[in-house]
């Protein structure tokens, strides 16, 4: 997938139709979306084509429970032409979207849903408002985020790693727990699949991370005080807390384009945001805070604020190894 050209002011348009619109009437979906039904996964492919010679994977992995519907209503009604001007504009070639929906898979009806790699305005946001917000969450202060690097892993395949070992991106939106492992029973129900046991999480985002940059983006200084210290066990620096959850999309053009190099340092990044427009002036600094730990890592003259998991980081353990060759 990823062919065509992606069109700003066609994308523009399309979400400023949305204006008047309630939130029911974006989201249509009562439940899961035949095409974005994981059962029978196959691959997710981010494809080199002539249209994008430089593919680059990005998922987005949106908690879309009840206490985190904000964000999809946001990016579809609003904020996902930011990302892509703001990609744009800092020089970043050739992005490929994809979309998940994640929910908990021990009470949701659709804990995952898994969408296309994408170019065009019109196939990203149909994918987007495909999804099928549920508004469910057990009420454990757990959800299923565990899944988003279960299909990172194992059912994602991109010319960006497989031509050029460059790395894609997966933002993971949530304010609650992960579960400690991949239940193969889950699997089993939801993708058809047959695990021998179930896979600790550090081993999922070990798998995962190495065709993927992964972060876990919270909403809010609020949000974040029951979720970020485990988080950040498993991701280290890659855990961003924004001050708004309105930020989600430029935090992650912001992080693509500072880990890409398309910009040098965190400064010029907030030059480009406020000559290009790509970010409304009132929020620059909001953005610029919330990736100041992020941009410090990446500067070597810099101390890092806290150190990267050896999760993150680790190559593929012998027990992935083991339990898929």
């Amino acid at each position: 997938m990823g062919y065509g050209n992606y069109s700003h002011a066609a994308h523009a348009a399309l979400v400023a139709d949305r204006a008047t619109k309630s939130g029911a009437e974006v989201f249509t979906q009562t439940a899961t979306h035949p095409l974005m039904d994981p059962r029978g996964l196959k691959v997710r492919e981010a494809r080199d084509n002539a249209d994008h010679p430089n593919s680059l994977g990005i998922v987005f992995a949106l908690d879309v429970t009840g206490s985190m519907g904000d964000i999809p209503q946001t990016l579809a009604r609003r904020e996902l032409p930011t990302f892509m001007k703001l990609l744009t504009d800092c020089g970043v070639a050739d992005p490929q979207l994809m979309f998940m929906a994640i929910g908990d898979a021990t009470s949701d009806r659709a804990p995952l849903q898994v969408g296309q790699f994408e170019s065009t305005a019109n196939l990203m946001d149909q994918w987007l408002t495909w999804s099928y917000l549920e508004g469910g969450g057990g009420g454990t202060g757990e959800e299923s985020y565990e899944l988003a690097f279960y299909v990172i892993a194992q059912h994602t395949d991109m010319d960006c790693w497989v031509k050029r070992k460059k790395r894609g991106y997966l933002f993971v939106t949530g304010d609650e727990l992960p579960y400690p492992a991949v239940s193969r029973h889950q699997i089993e129900g939801l993708v058809g699949e047959k695990l021998d046991e179930d896979i600790p999480i550090e081993e999922a985002i070990a798998a995962a991370a190495e065709t993927c940059h992964l972060f876990f983006l919270i909403p809010d200084a609020q949000r974040r005080r029951r979720c970020e210290p485990r988080w950040r066990e498993l991701l280290g620096d890659h855990v961003i807390c924004m001050d708004s959850p309105d930020d989600a999309c430029a935090v992650a053009a912001g992080i693509v384009a500072l880990t890409e190099k398309a910009v040098p340092s965190l400064d010029e990044l907030g030059r480009v945001m406020a000559a290009t427009g790509s970010v409304d002036k009132a929020r620059i600094n909001g953005v610029l805070h919330a990736l100041d730990g992020y941009a410090a890592l990446l500067d070597p003259n810099k101390p890092r604020h806290a150190p990267q998991s050896a999760a993150a980081s680790a190559p593929r353990s012998s027990w992935w190894k083991r339990l898929f060759g």
